[in-house]
């Protein structure tokens, strides 16, 4: 009785845009307060030391594949392709994502298995500046991770299916139950094991954000087929649309790898720093920016299929509009408070004042990009919805040249004294620091989002209403 209900708990239906918005920003709430106990914990365990740099250098590739195979594929091509069979028939709709699933399941296993293979080459890529003793430690956690992926790419498969049958709620709760996987490998795992209880812990929160997921997918009417069809046409047509969308996504994660390389040449810490205060900064893009936009993607996909524009572009302007209307106000608040919000979540252990000055300088860089990140996302949906994703991937391509060039630029400007340094230390408030290279880098990237965010947009205005 008790596993039934709780059962139809989790099967609940959100009708409309906005409700399912505020249902993903609830749980998406949630996963924001574990995933704030997680930073709070690793900052009271390893400060902005070596370990932390460690983790963060070795999380980089396993999440490179999570993103770029696999959120590329659900956002551009698996939801919108799922809507136009389930249109015609609900039977090959399920027999389509039958299909998908076991060929991406066999995909994933066989490129996670070469890379770990080549991991001592990745890492040597993607930490350059690392000692031998810690790209040891950082091709061990690599190695573990590279199970997260697997489970992580059928988890947000079975997502995006679950979104088109409104199944939102069960969707948001994957993410906070790998959120728990991580706290549970930060608490239980590393007293045992060392670092790599890290790594291990990623690995149990992307199987959870899987099992969870599970009973909902065989509640909506999923049972698994014996299904490997390669030439099946929509198989063909999602690799199609997903190829350019995984170009435009790997342009983005190129960014932060090249953030990290960059980073691990710089003072110790560094690569800490910058990820905590990117995870503090993403609070506000999940609430706003993401939950809208997710929301929004089914009923944009449907109201392509049905060749209704009118409502195609009534739903992409009123979700615009929320997204805009949300995430200004917080962005600025989060700027002007950004010291007492580090000081409250990681000043605690491990964590100096002169960690918290850094992080905050940092956040403080990111809040500058976070409304154009947050309607990237909803631009690029609408895009991937009239089933486009050449121009978002494009776009992402020079964004990510133009990061890079930042990137380089500012780490320069910053090793030396000038005006700009200057400016920023006057504005942050930095005159304690000797070392601030690292606050270049999440200013570029904001930079780059903000020049994205207007092209991208132009794009889609033209690609609407015509030239004219």
């Amino acid at each position: 009785m008790k596993v039934n209900f709780f059962k139809n708990i989790l099967n609940i239906q959100t009708k409309n845009i906005t409700s399912a918005a505020f249902v993903l920003a609830g749980a998406f709430f949630i996963s924001i307060l574990l995933g704030l106990i997680r930073d709070r914990l690793l900052a009271r365990n390893f400060g902005l030391g070596a370990d932390l740099d460690i983790y963060y250098a070795a999380f980089r590739i396993p999440d490179f594949i999570s993103m770029v195979l696999i959120m590329g594929a659900i956002g551009a091509a698996i939801i919108p392709i799922f809507s136009e069979y389930l249109v015609k028939s609900r039977d090959e709709a399920f027999k389509y994502f039958s299909n998908l699933l076991n060929l991406f399941l066999i995909f994933l296993i066989l490129i996670c298995g070469i890379l770990f293979i080549f991991a001592p080459n990745l890492v040597s890529l993607i930490a350059p500046g690392f000692s031998s003793e810690s790209k040891e430690l950082t091709i061990l956690l690599t190695r573990i991770m590279f199970l997260s992926p697997i489970f992580l790419g059928i988890s947000n498969i079975i997502s995006g299916i679950l979104r088109v049958f409104q199944r939102f709620l069960i969707t948001s709760l994957a993410p906070i139950m790998y959120n728990l996987g991580i706290i549970s490998g930060i608490l239980f795992f590393v007293p045992r094991v060392g670092l790599q209880g890290l790594a291990w812990g990623v690995v149990l929160g992307g199987f959870l954000h899987l099992l969870i997921q599970l009973p909902i997918l065989i509640k909506v009417g999923f049972k698994p087929k014996k299904i490997l069809n390669f030439s099946e046409p929509g198989f063909l047509k999602t690799l199609k649309l997903t190829i350019p969308r995984s170009i435009g996504l790997a342009a983005t994660q190129i960014n932060l790898i090249v953030v990290i390389a960059i980073a691990s040449t710089l003072a110790t810490g560094s690569i800490g720093a910058f990820n905590l205060a990117e995870s503090l900064s993403r609070p506000l893009l999940t609430l706003v920016g993401i939950s809208f936009s997710t929301a929004a993607f089914p009923a944009l996909s449907l109201a392509f299929s049905k060749k209704n524009k009118e409502k195609f572009i009534k739903i992409f302007f009123s979700t615009f509009y929320k997204i805009l209307f949300f995430i200004l106000p917080l962005s600025l608040i989060l700027f002007l408070f950004r010291n007492l919000l580090v000081k409250v979540i990681l000043r605690v252990g491990k964590f100096g004042l002169a960690d918290a000055q850094l992080t905050a300088a940092c956040l403080g860089m990111f809040c500058l990009g976070i409304f154009a990140q947050g309607l990237i996302l909803l631009v690029a949906k609408a895009f991937y919805a009239l089933q486009d994703t050449k121009t978002p991937a494009v776009v992402s391509v020079i964004g990510m040249i133009i990061n890079i060039i930042l990137c380089f630029s500012f780490i320069m400007l910053l090793s030396f004294p000038s005006s700009f340094q200057q400016f920023l230390v006057n504005l942050l408030n930095l005159s304690a620091l000797k070392n601030i290279e690292i606050i270049g880098l999440p200013l570029a990237l904001s930079l780059s989002a903000i020049f994205q965010f207007f092209v991208l947009f132009l794009l889609f205005w033209r690609k609407i209403y015509g030239r004219h």
